[in-house]
């Protein structure tokens, strides 16, 4: 069903231009049909801020279910932005006293750069806690991505990440652990999934916190993960989210780095992303950039054109089906919620323990 273009957020005219479902707020309210409010705590860094919001609102708006999404960005007053960024988030974006005033059905909560050895350490520390503590007893189920992963095993369950030495990064093959768990129904039992990460949460440290695995790679290792009750917390450490040239977007960045003098070696390839005939043309491309540099000639530009056709996504579908699921387990509750009287807090009737939604 549509997404519902609530506010004037270009992300929602980009998706519409892409194929995507969009109605008008006016039209929406004329239609007898279900509305689901879901949060995005968008925590990334000015780069990708719009870029993440048009991922995890095409896979919101990509749902089977009955009804109509209206999405509630916001973020936190402590991650640092620059002019562009702190305008696209006034203009757009809600506050968290927004938020709570009015409720949410679900939370999706981003991934975010850091800079302290320590996640404890950061400014948004205290005030992410302060959501995640929120939605946890009023929000029925929130998915967390990358840091924000991080960040609950953290605080919530006393697991620290860990640094691996090396970036995770690439596409990898994932096995479904449990087929018969909700959030995998009617996935394939081995599917993509694209890492852009330093640091890993283990299998051992999920289920020390009493945490269930549901998908694996024998690579990457656990990418989705699930809350003892079954659904209030889902974890992802992959990102499903990914457009086609995220990576690739990624990997110039790099490049870039390099050729500023902000990385000492050239970047690698990320793993089982770019076909053989795409990592011939970028290496002939490096020796261009290095003859460039020692001739003093102009740098040569990527030549994305010729690259971008030949990327392949093969992890786009399984997300779509995990969100579904997600999103019509959220659907699912919230309807049993409404037809309840309100009590103030937790309903002792609702086996997952879920406050009432109060839109």
């Amino acid at each position: 069903m549509p997404l519902v273009s609530n506010s004037k957020l270009p992300a929602f005219e980009r998706i519409q231009e892409e194929g995507g479902t969009v109605v008008p707020r006016d039209a929406a309210l004329q239609q007898d049909i279900r509305e689901l409010h879901i949060g995005l705590l968008n925590m990334m860094p000015d780069a990708a801020l719009t870029a993440t919001e048009r991922q995890f609102f095409r896979l919101v708006g990509e749902s089977n279910q009955i009804a109509q999404f209206y999405m509630h960005p916001f973020t936190l007053k402590e991650l640092a932005r620059g002019p562009e960024g702190r305008a696209h988030v006034e203009q757009y974006y809600e506050s968290f006293e927004q938020i709570k005033a009015d409720g949410l059905d679900a939370l999706i909560i981003t991934g975010a750069n850091v800079t302290q050895p320590d996640l404890a350490l950061e400014p948004f520390w205290q005030p992410l806690i302060e959501v995640i503590d929120w939605a946890y007893d009023n929000v029925t189920s929130t998915l967390c991505s990358c840091l924000a992963t991080h960040a609950v095993m953290q605080f919530r369950y006393g697991q620290k990440r860990r640094h691996l030495g090396f970036k995770r990064w690439g596409v990898f093959s994932h096995r479904v652990m449990d087929p018969h768990h909700p959030l995998v129904q009617g996935v394939n039992t081995r599917f993509d999934v694209p890492h852009s990460r330093f640091n890993d949460v283990s299998r051992a440290q999920f289920e020390a916190a009493g945490l269930q695995v549901l998908v694996e790679s024998k690579e990457a290792g656990v990418h989705l993960a699930v809350s003892e009750d079954l659904f209030r917390l889902i974890f992802f450490q992959g990102h499903p989210e990914y457009d086609t040239i995220s990576l690739f977007k990624e990997y110039k960045r790099e490049v870039t780095h390099y050729m500023d003098g902000k990385r000492a070696d050239y970047p690698p390839f990320p793993e089982n992303y770019f076909s053989c005939r795409t990592q011939a043309i970028l290496d002939e491309h490096h020796e261009r950039l290095l003859a460039a540099r020692r001739s003093g000639a102009p740098i040569p530009d990527l030549p994305e054109a010729l690259l971008r056709p030949g990327l392949d996504n093969t992890w786009h579908d399984t997300a779509e089906a995990v969100i579904n699921n997600w999103i019509g387990k959220v659907y699912q509750i919230t309807n049993q919620d409404r037809r309840l009287p309100f009590m103030g807090g937790v309903d002792p009737a609702d086996p997952l323990g879920i406050r009432q939604n109060p839109r």
